[in-house]
């Protein structure tokens, strides 16, 4: 077995579709994505799993409802993280040109439980 280390530029050149994740690799149950963003996905949560965004390009505003429902914004800027806990509902809304690297588990659904029409059921590994 041949282990080569995955070029991320590489990989963010082989697709131009926003919001759809790629597979570029899996861990511990784990699997480690690559998308581009622009504009506003949708708000919805995961209940079961954590997610985290490393931007890699462009900027990230993410929404977030506070215990009182009350909307709170975060922006991440290239070489931050953000880590949504399991549960909490959240909107990532992204400038032109954004792009992240994502690490969540396996069983984490691109939109949660809400099935939209930008939904991606299947996520293409590359």
């Amino acid at each position: 077995m041949t282990i080569e280390p995955i070029n991320l530029d590489d990989k963010l050149a082989q697709f131009n579709a926003t919001w759809t994740p790629h597979i570029i690799a899996e861990l511990n149950g784990q699997q480690v994505k690559l998308a581009k963003l622009e504009g506003e996905l949708t708000w919805h949560d995961h209940a079961d799993e954590d997610e985290l965004f490393l931007v890699l390009t462009g900027r990230l505003r993410m929404q977030m409802r506070d215990e009182q429902g009350e909307v709170v914004e975060q922006i991440i800027d290239p070489g931050e993280i953000i880590v949504i806990p399991r549960g909490l509902e959240h909107n990532p809304i992204a400038d032109p040109g954004t792009s992240v690297l994502l690490f969540e588990p396996i069983a984490t659904k691109h939109t949660g439980e809400k099935i939209l029409e930008r939904t991606v059921v299947d996520q293409p590994r590359i």
